[in-house]
């Protein structure tokens, strides 16, 4: 196995599908809200990322712009992200309906969704994007030996993805926006006495999360698989996985980075292992479940505030009883 040079950076890459998903969930438990549509909101996410490569490779397919393609495809991937958003959004928030229910409907609407409109768009340029995206938009992997074949290379949506990380964490741990934002999580009567708008909190930080979530399926199937598309139980099963991350890495967006990478490594070495069968490889990508059900574990015997999830996740908010 050539573990620098091959299994580490195809780590990395499926990395950043897990770390959109993980950032997006984080910034929305952040204010209290457990979205179990994550793998639904990538669902959506992807539809409208390769639906805006469509649009532009038919219209441009003779001289395309990479980054003109790739803002297209980030456009449409927030605009359908942020319909699932708003859906999930003013069922929870406005109505108050429960948020495990209310996640579950949408994982169903966007992988219902995804697989039923996806057929009737044109995917004969996929491929082609897919190369122009990867061609442009990325650093040879040629410079710096082993660490370019390892830190290189990688698309720009890998170190957008690792930006955001870096600006969420300072923003929720150094700003007053964040302290408003975890305050809302934590205990949104007190929030709302202090004179912070919860509700509006609460929407900005569910259309943000959804929208950065929404980025993974799109750099999923543009970079990652090379522009192919099968079905949506792929993006739904790294969803499920991004979600698990997120308590993994102690709602931390800093340690999402790292722990998007350990996950990624997880999911890709059976791959690499001569020998293994069906069944093994099988069992084996059960482990980031396994890890993360072990950390949970830790935390609670632990105990410590830092390692805790906010206070009111998952819990409606009325302010009538505040």
């Amino acid at each position: 196995m050539n573990f620098l040079g091959v299994i580490l950076p195809s780590a990395i890459s499926l990395a950043t599908v897990f770390l959109f998903g993980c950032l997006g969930e984080i910034i929305m438990e952040k204010a209290g809200h457990l979205n179990l549509g994550i793998p639904g909101v990538m669902c959506l996410g992807t539809f409208g990322g390769c639906l805006g490569v469509s649009i532009y490779m038919q219209n441009h397919y003779e001289n395309p712009s990479a980054v003109a393609l790739l803002l297209m495809a980030l456009l449409f991937s927030a605009l359908f992200s942020a319909i699932g958003a708003f859906l999930y959004g003013f069922l929870t928030v406005s109505l108050r309906c429960n948020q495990n229910v209310t996640g579950l409907a949408l994982t169903t609407f966007g992988g219902g969704f995804v697989d039923y409109f996806m057929s009737r768009i044109d995917q004969s340029h996929f491929a082609a994007a897919s190369k122009i995206l990867s061609a442009h938009l990325s650093f040879p992997d040629s410079w710096g030996g082993a660490f370019g074949r390892i830190f290189l290379g990688h698309s720009f949506l890998v170190y957008f993805a690792i930006l955001l990380a870096v600006l969420a964490s300072v923003i929720l741990s150094h700003t007053k926006i964040g302290l408003s934002l975890r305050a809302v999580g934590e205990n949104p009567g007190t929030a709302d006495a202090a004179g912070i708008n919860v509700t509006r909190y609460k929407y900005v930080a569910i259309f943000i999360g959804s929208i950065i979530a929404g980025f993974g399926g799109v750099f999923y199937v543009m970079n990652y698989v090379g522009g192919s598309w099968e079905n949506s139980s792929t993006i739904q099963a790294f969803g499920w996985l991004a979600i698990a991350l997120v308590i993994f890495t102690v709602w931390k967006p800093s340690l999402a980075i790292l722990g998007s990478i350990i996950f990624g490594l997880l999911y890709i070495l059976p791959n690499y292992v001569q020998g293994l069968s069906i069944v093994a490889k099988q069992t084996f990508n059960l482990l980031p479940y396994v890890v993360t059900v072990l950390v949970l574990i830790v935390t609670s015997i632990v105990g410590k505030k830092g390692v805790q999830p906010p206070e009111a996740l998952g819990l409606p908010y009325f302010r009538e009883e505040r």
